[in-house]
């Protein structure tokens, strides 16, 4: 019985660190389940719009996109401030600030818009918003072509700006640059009708834009944001 007794009792502990062991790693799934489901910080995803609305005159340029905005974690996400920016152009190309949030993408003159203003997107949630951005005309000047854009946020978590995304912006479906409407920003081919028309308008903005900056001509509107050096605002 002796040899019996001892191998029940060696037998004893096992099961009881076994029994620790299981213990413990039902406790540990219990708390990340809820840091991940309560707790968690995601980010911001947002995809590239497929359609824009655009007005170019002889003092700014206004853009408007239509942005669906997806916090990936479970914490709410406070959204500061957007600006568009354009990578691979030269520095004098000033960013595009925001300067609205529309209810709708088409302009109109029974438009409910609105001042910049921080918003919260909920945690696991998504928000479609109406975004319009603006520059001084010489800080963009659209030529009938593809722009590399560059979408970038401040969130109350971070510091800085983060970016959001980047995204093709086909200024060559500017066709009438003069009256805000909304354009496709699909790549499809344009008519040479259309890509005529489209840059016959837009040298003649050029044009103006020369003759306004030559001794005598008027001033560009300055921006509020002009002393600022660029997304590091």
């Amino acid at each position: 019985m002796a040899p019996l007794m001892t191998a029940t009792d060696q037998a004893a502990p096992s099961s009881l660190t076994g029994a620790g062991v299981v213990s413990v790693c039902a406790l540990l799934f219990t708390v990340a389940s809820f840091w991940w489901l309560n707790a968690r910080q995601g980010r911001l995803k947002t995809w590239e719009p497929h359609s824009f609305a655009a007005i170019i005159h002889s003092s700014t340029a206004r853009l408007r996109l239509p942005l669906v905005l997806h916090n990936t974690g479970a914490k709410p996400i406070v959204v500061q401030d957007l600006i568009l920016t354009f990578p691979d152009e030269p520095a004098s190309h000033l960013p595009l600030l925001w300067v609205s949030s529309p209810s709708r993408l088409q302009p109109g003159p029974d438009e409910d818009a609105k001042l910049p203003a921080g918003f919260v997107v909920p945690g696991r949630e998504a928000q479609q918003l109406f975004i319009e951005f603006e520059a001084p005309f010489s800080g963009f000047l659209p030529e009938a072509r593809d722009y590399k854009v560059q979408l970038q946020a401040r969130v109350g978590h971070r510091k800085g700006w983060r970016r959001l995304l980047t995204f093709t912006l086909r200024a060559a479906n500017i066709t009438d640059p003069d009256r805000y409407t909304v354009y496709d920003n699909a790549p499809v081919e344009l008519t040479k009708e259309d890509q005529k028309r489209a840059d016959a308008a837009l040298l003649e903005l050029l044009g103006g834009q020369e003759e306004d900056s030559a001794p005598g001509g008027r001033r560009p509107r300055r921006s509020p944001h002009d002393d600022d050096s660029g997304p590091s605002r």
